[in-house]
């Protein structure tokens, strides 16, 4: 099915964390029972839709399985593609061989960034194994990012880990997940702000409305999280993302874009557009046209 012909109203948004996927249980076992919402296949018509509505313009796909398969899967999709710009893939990065992936892929524009789902590692110290440094300095010769996705618990070792790597670029997915359900602003706040005063981390406005009661938020529920992240990181070092299709569990893509939009009002607009697009557009070296 062919992708719905893109808008371009008067306020853009670039989407710089969604998710595309052809479900199956034993490929995506994150996906619980209580999720049933999205246990089935989410495609880039799909996406297209939702970002009409909404004024995204350029999108940035990112892994939802630790699959080489995937992520070959991910740029054929935005290779054919109106809407999606560029990839945040998966490499097996603590492979002696991980610069053969990456090889494959280096003549690729469409990859910007790789991935490595880490708060689900048993060890909550994964990070700082030397084998997975040794890939993540691997990662700066070929030009790409590394998206940090991680729960507040790990935002410790995430400043060490960081600290390792001054000039790789990072991007902190879903504002390290605090404990939005327990109303829990600390140690999270404390250690994000530790995290921002590296100039090379940047972060991401997206994930917040499902860690906090899917049933029972509002804007005023997550925007002390905002503006602890907006103080900690400045406009120039976030950008909007909607965790889409993870985010219907808890709201609808139109509800999230408008607001964040809300949130937004207050800044003025070079500082708006930066959180709806610039900062993605220059992070991930997306097409500056968008």
């Amino acid at each position: 099915m062919d992708e719905p012909k893109l808008q371009h109203p008067r306020t853009q948004w670039i989407d710089a964390h969604h998710h595309l996927w052809r479900y199956s249980e034993a490929e995506y076992p994150w996906m619980s029972a209580q999720m049933q919402a999205i246990r089935r296949d989410f495609s880039v018509h799909d996406l297209a839709i939702e970002a009409n509505v909404s004024g995204v313009t350029g999108t940035v796909a990112v892994q939802a399985r630790q699959s080489v398969e995937e992520t070959e899967w991910l740029l054929t999709v935005a290779q054919s593609s109106l809407l999606v710009k560029g990839v945040v893939g998966w490499v097996p990065l603590i492979d002696p061989n991980v610069t053969e992936w990456l090889d494959k892929w280096k003549s690729n524009p469409l990859l910007k960034g790789v991935r490595h789902i880490l708060h689900d590692e048993a060890d909550d110290e994964y990070m700082l194994r030397p084998d997975f440094n040794a890939g993540i300095r691997a990662l700066m010769s070929y030009g790409l990012r590394y998206d940090l996705l991680i729960f507040e618990r790990h935002l410790p070792q995430t400043i060490s880990f960081v600290d390792q790597h001054p000039n790789q670029v990072f991007i902190l997915d879903h504002i390290a997940k605090p404990r939005i359900r327990d109303g829990a602003l600390d140690p999270w706040r404390i250690n994000i702000s530790r995290l921002a005063e590296r100039p090379h981390v940047y972060c991401k406005l997206s994930g917040m409305a499902t860690e906090a009661n899917v049933d029972n938020w509002n804007s005023d529920t997550l925007k002390p999280y905002f503006d602890h992240v907006l103080e900690a990181f400045g406009p120039s070092r976030i950008m909007f993302g909607s965790d889409w299709p993870v985010l219907n569990l808890a709201s609808s893509y139109a509800t999230w874009v408008q607001i964040v939009d809300q949130w937004l009002s207050n800044l003025n607009k070079a500082e708006a557009d930066a959180i709806r697009r610039d900062t993605a557009i220059r992070i991930y070296g997306l097409d500056p046209q968008l």
